[in-house]
């Protein structure tokens, strides 16, 4: 399966402070890829560069199998404010689509504008949250891509809103056959969205990998205090905790877990996230990544 998003030491330097560092980063085509992690961790500046609106500082990007910023007409973007333009009205972005695209769909358009409910006249400057985000959601697929990048496109709208856009989302994903890659630093946009997942914080990625495999290779266990270097080869600790009598570990492993002495429990997906969010960031460190 190829590559959508192909990246080697990718690395993004503002002044002394690295918002993305040592990123090696392979993402298969035909997902829906979960970017998530916490503000500031450099999602935005991972997408900038794989859509080719930053040059980065070390390393390089490939999507699509060409350099970033090279396939302008087969990747769609939407930034995170939801760009639209608000003197222009409704129809006005779909005629600035079509000019701009070269395979603009625009019966796709004018069909999402009808199911929306918008009103072509109206500006887009009189839309709500919701109305604007789908808007621009539509001028990204209407351009028919083969890579969607959404960067955090619902964080400011309601719950109903949210919902609504990522339902689109998933039908547009069925129809079109699309990759898509959708930051977010919300765990149940993820979950309900995605079916891989890549968690990036302090400028680096800690894990990435479809999501049933990562959690089916994840697990906790609880039992007497043991020091980590007494695990069994093959039982990566992800997190540790310890009172005067009791080990809670947070694992990968690829292998059955035998030992009598410990629970063992399956993860959420939030369970992971919040692991690999909440663990000390160091380079040395490897980062995990988990396909099937």
């Amino acid at each position: 399966m190829s590559a959508v998003v192909d990246a080697q030491g990718l690395g993004k330097k503002y002044g002394r402070r690295w918002a993305l560092t040592d990123c090696d980063l392979e993402i298969p085509s035909g997902h829906v890829v979960g970017l998530v992690g916490p503000n500031g961790a450099g999602k935005t500046t991972l997408l900038n560069l794989a859509v080719g609106m930053l040059s980065p500082t070390t390393g390089a990007v490939q999507v699509l199998g060409a350099p970033a910023g090279t396939q302008q007409a087969k990747v769609g973007y939407v930034a995170q404010d939801t760009p639209t333009y608000v003197r222009l009205s409704v129809a006005d972005h779909l005629r600035l689509g079509a000019r701009l695209n070269p395979n603009w769909d625009d019966s796709l358009a004018q069909q999402r504008i009808q199911h929306l409910r918008l009103d072509p006249k109206q500006r887009a400057g009189k839309l709500s949250g919701g109305q604007r985000a789908q808007l621009a959601l539509t001028l990204g697929l209407a351009k028919r891509p083969e890579l969607l990048v959404l960067d955090e496109p619902v964080a400011a709208l309601d719950p109903l809103a949210r919902r609504e856009f990522l339902q689109d989302l998933m039908e547009a994903v069925a129809d079109q056959e699309l990759s898509v890659l959708l930051s977010s630093h919300l765990v149940s946009d993820i979950e309900r969205a995605c079916d891989y997942v890549i968690v990036l914080v302090d400028s680096r990625v800690q894990v990435s990998g479809e999501i049933d495999a990562l959690l089916d290779t994840h697990y906790r266990l609880t039992g007497p205090r043991r020091d980590p270097k007494d695990l069994p080869r093959g039982q990566f600790v992800v997190t540790a905790s310890h009172t005067d009598r009791q080990s809670t570990y947070l694992i990968r492993t690829e292998q059955p877990i035998h030992d009598p002495a410990w629970t063992v429990t399956r993860l959420t997906l939030e369970d992971l996230v919040l692991a690999y969010m909440g663990r000390d960031v160091q380079p040395e460190r490897p980062v995990l990544e988990v396909q099937r």
